[in-house]
């Protein structure tokens, strides 16, 4: 953050979780937290004083944000709730950190974006130094706060990397949500992260967009410049920061053969998948915005089965309200390919957070105050978008399902039934169109995936949420890359425990789709299917993929490999079984297998 950067002369290579599969080969572009610019040398004396107005009119705009922020929070949520603007208004109006910058400014002669940096970067080395929970989470603030600012100096709202014309990588701590939109826009071609893992918010985002990717590469922005070349091996989990002659020919090779077989998987026909014996599986999309839509639709998806909404709340400028929430699940679900479109409420916490939400610090913020709890915390917010859902839900000629997160117990069923019966007397009261969905639930907590007996009454469907519930069930945080070798998705535990819920939803009769990681990777394919399972859910850019894998299965066989995993006792046992198993009946997929 404003320091300079330690230059590979060799080869460097580095490795990380692998989460995206392919190969990208780029320039690297390197994302701090508070970009600097491009521009850092000291201004001339006639300059500072038209610098220090740029700074003051960023300051002024700073100010308006933010207590507009923190205005309409109030009014939606509640004072309490609106209590971190406050604060960071406060922040914001504090002279003596306004003195530091502006000291900046007119004695060093730096740029207001520059000198903003240095401030923050100061801030940062305070927060190293930090134990106190309570000051860490008030350093944060001020560097929040202080983003804000620079970002209002230099006029922009998202990363600078949209604006390149030739191919970079993106190399960064961990991208955000306002990454998102302008990762649509850029010529992007890969992705390493500092953080993350297979599963956290990075790698979603990579898969969605089929982009090579690494995550988990400690300290990585520590040994590049945003001038290096990179190569990103997104399968086996490698980076190498400008690569020797022979590494660079080597993985020129592999790109191409990744791209003739992303082009062969991409022409195989759409619609339904069926096993070589004839069994039809569906195969849905996950999805995060209009953009994601329209690559399911190419990918050839059925349906989407997972759609989740939190994007739209953390890429939007402040609170949306009904109306626009309406309007943009009414829009999904018309573009929707197939006959099926579920929503998934608000699923915040952990590594997605939005500042009018989720501001208090937890030690354990996977397991705490998130998700559907949050919600629950929250009747009015929660019941707006509940009532956004149903009006989009009206004269739709598909199926409308709502799909609840993080259910634990039964008593949870309860209230979010009360809440839908509220929000269709609400709406109307208010003669507002009604729409009906289907509920369900999401097993991703061990407590229901063990019990699911006592929630099924009260559910239309069922969502295996693999991700999560691989989490919960290792007790490893996915996003730390010190346990994410626990995090493991074929972990005979995990395989017991979906084949238990798959076999009380197909006793029930209750339909069950299994979405996440699981269901897009070629390992574990063959083995839903032997449970019994018949409807994936996946980022759109492994549909191509999975499609051609189910083609060459039969579902005795996956029966028998599944038989034959059940007595295995290791995830590394289960890993070398299923690579053996795909060698002898889809050699060609292999490189697609994440390490």
């Amino acid at each position: 953050m404003g320091q300079p950067l330690r230059r590979h002369s060799s080869t460097a290579r580095f490795d990380g979780i692998a989460v995206s599969p392919g190969v990208a080969i780029a320039r690297a572009h390197c994302l701090h937290e508070i970009p600097v610019g491009s521009v850092t040398d000291p201004i001339d004396e006639s300059e500072v004083l038209a610098e220090l107005g740029r700074f003051e009119e960023a300051l002024q705009l700073t100010d308006h944000e933010l207590a507009a922020l923190r205005d309409k929070v109030s009014v939606q949520l509640g004072k309490s709730e609106a209590a971190i603007f406050t604060a960071h208004l406060a922040i914001l109006r504090d002279e003596g950190l306004l003195e530091k910058v502006q000291r900046r400014i007119g004695q060093q002669r730096l740029p207001a974006a520059a000198a903003i940096a240095e401030v923050a970067y100061e801030y940062q080395q305070l927060l190293a130094d930090v134990h106190d929970e309570y000051l860490k989470e008030r350093v944060a603030d001020v560097r929040d706060v202080l983003l804000r600012l620079q970002r209002n100096v230099a006029k922009i709202t998202h990363h600078d990397f949209a604006a390149h014309d030739e191919p970079i990588v993106l190399v960064a701590c961990e991208l955000y949500p306002s990454d998102i939109i302008a990762l649509t826009e850029a010529n992007v071609v890969g992705i390493v992260t500092q953080t993350g893992s297979r599963t956290g918010h990075a790698a979603i985002l990579a898969r969605s967009y089929g982009l090579p990717a690494v995550a988990g590469v400690t300290d990585i922005l520590q040994h590049v410049n945003s001038s290096d070349t990179i190569v990103v091996d997104g399968s086996g989990g490698h980076v190498f920061v400008n690569p020797g002659r022979e590494t660079l020919r080597a993985y020129r090779e592999r790109r191409s053969e990744f791209a003739r077989l992303k082009t062969d998987l991409a022409a195989e026909p759409r619609g339904p998948a069926h096993t070589a014996d004839g069994q039809t599986i569906a195969l849905l999309a996950n999805v995060n915005c209009e953009t994601d839509i329209r690559e399911a639709i190419a990918g050839g998806a059925c349906g989407v089965g997972l759609y989740r909404t939190e994007f739209f709340f953390l890429t939007h400028p402040n609170v949306p309200d009904q109306q626009q929430q309406t309007e943009n699940y009414r829009q999904m679900i018309a573009h929707c390919p197939g006959d099926i479109f579920t929503i998934r409420t608000l699923d915040l916490g952990g590594d997605k957070t939005i500042s009018y939400l989720t501001h208090t610090h937890e030690h354990n913020p996977h397991i705490g105050w998130r998700s559907i709890r949050l919600s629950f915390a929250h009747p009015k917010f929660f019941l707006t978008q509940l009532r956004a859902v149903l009006a989009a839900a009206a004269n739709q000629d598909k199926e409308v399902r709502l799909l609840f997160p993080m259910i634990t117990v039964p008593d949870e069923l309860d209230e979010v039934h009360k809440l839908m019966r509220r929000a269709r007397r609400q709406l109307k009261k208010r003669g507002q169109p009604c729409g009906k969905v289907r509920i369900g639930m999401m097993i991703e907590v061990p407590a229901a995936a063990v019990a699911l007996d006592a929630f099924l009454e009260n559910v239309d469907f069922v969502s295996i949420g693999s991700n999560d519930l691989v989490q919960y069930l290792t007790a490893a945080d996915r996003d730390n890359p010190k346990v994410s070798h626990l995090c493991q998705a074929l972990c005979p535990a995990v395989l017991r425990v979906v084949a238990s819920v798959a076999a009380t939803c197909h006793r029930t009769r209750t339909p069950v789709t299994l979405c996440g990681e699981m269901a897009s990777s070629p390992r574990a394919v063959p083995l839903l299917l032997g449970m019994g399972l018949r409807n994936l859910s996946m980022s759109t850019a492994f549909i191509p993929t999975i499609r051609d894998l189910i083609g060459r299965l039969t579902i005795p066989e996956t029966q028998a490999v599944l038989a034959e995993v059940m007595k295995l006792k290791t995830a590394r046992q289960v890993c070398e079984t299923m690579d053996r198993y795909l060698a002898a009946r889809a050699p060609h997929l292999l490189p697609l297998v994440l390490a």
